[in-house]
């Protein structure tokens, strides 16, 4: 068999696993609240967020061609295969140490960081396409600000609207609504998160020259959507934990609030065609509505190891990248 093709046929292999970790490893973001509120039992909420992750990635592309032609250009990547690679078992290594310690760290960071590593090792720094770079850099810093201060916004205004209601009757009502949220959060990090893993292979199949332009096939949209779905039905007990809980008592009212926010800034990232981390996204727009809540009720030691973790993955995962870079390409050439 052909070198390139092996390869090829070794990438697609690790997106679609790389998609299906990030399926119990990011989803336990978008459903956690429902869970640690008890308006889904665990197992509904898996259920329901491994369908709505599916139904979200089979609806839109932009996040992935931005992908596919932001970081490098794959068509005048050299070694663009082994590059490639290496990004996705170094985004793959950092994303199950980081689950198996119940840390929510950012599979976007890992894999955009894993990409720029690898591709700066194989070549140097002025293989970025630092235009794109940036803009996905900057989107991944931003969002979880905006989440943060959206969060604080929107329940300082139900705060405003319910402060006359009967607290554990509208605690109750909120719990059907929170059915809803959840639901359409599962919805928004489908339409970006598995957006990510289409532009990977993508970009295989043009590096690999068998592919001509920067359009997803339909087969790798349908792969990428389904290893989401499964990986979401396995579930992410250990972060479900970390952002159902340590960062703040959630109730009902909280979990519907922090729910909007983080479906809100995701899906608009995802119209613009940038990916963002739901990580980052959903844990910051609980830090938002904590906040507001009562800002002595956030745990923000865990807040802290959280904020710490996103900041070392990328260049973690870059280092991580160009280590196994160099080692693959004494065996690949």
């Amino acid at each position: 068999m052909d070198s390139g093709l092996l390869i090829t046929i070794l990438i697609v292999i690790f997106a679609l696993g790389f998609d299906f970790i990030n399926g119990f490893h990011d989803t336990a973001n978008a459903i956690a609240t429902s869970v640690s509120t008890k308006a889904l039992k665990p197992r509904q909420a898996i259920l329901l967020a491994a369908v709505m992750n599916f139904v979200g990635a089979m609806t839109f592309t932009g996040v992935a061609k931005a992908i596919t032609k932001d970081i490098v250009d794959p068509f005048v990547l050299p070694n663009g295969l082994t590059v490639i690679l290496s990004a996705l078992i170094a985004a793959i290594v950092w994303n199950l140490l980081t689950w198996y310690f119940g840390i929510p760290s950012s599979s976007s960071h890992a894999l955009i960081g894993s990409i720029a590593g690898a591709a700066i090792v194989s070549v140097d720094f002025t293989v970025l396409n630092y235009k794109g770079f940036i803009k996905i850099i900057e989107a991944l810093v931003l969002s979880p600000i905006l989440a943060f201060v959206l969060g604080y916004i929107v329940y300082s205004l139900f705060k405003v609207f319910l402060k006359n209601l009967n607290l554990p009757k509208t605690n109750k009502r909120f719990r059907y609504i929170q059915i809803v949220t959840a639901a359409l959060q599962s919805y928004t990090h489908g339409t970006n998160d598995a957006q990510k893993t289409m532009g990977i292979i993508t970009m295989a199949l043009i590096a690999g020259n068998y592919l001509k332009s920067g359009e997803v096939p339909f087969w790798v949209q349908f792969s990428c959507a389904l290893a989401m779905g499964l990986g979401t039905s396995v579930g992410g007990w250990r972060i479900i934990k970390t952002v159902g809980g340590k960062i703040m008592k959630i109730r009902p009212v909280n979990g519907v609030a922090a729910d909007l926010t983080g479906a809100s800034i995701i899906f608009g990232a995802t119209l613009i065609h940038l990916p963002v981390s739901t990580t980052h996204v959903i844990s910051s727009s609980i830090l938002g509505v904590g906040s507001a809540h009562r800002i002595r009720g956030v745990k923000w030691d865990t807040a802290k190891r959280m904020v710490i973790t996103w900041f070392i993955t990328l260049p973690i995962s870059a280092i991580l990248a160009g280590v196994i870079y160099t080692i693959l390409n004494l065996f690949l050439h």
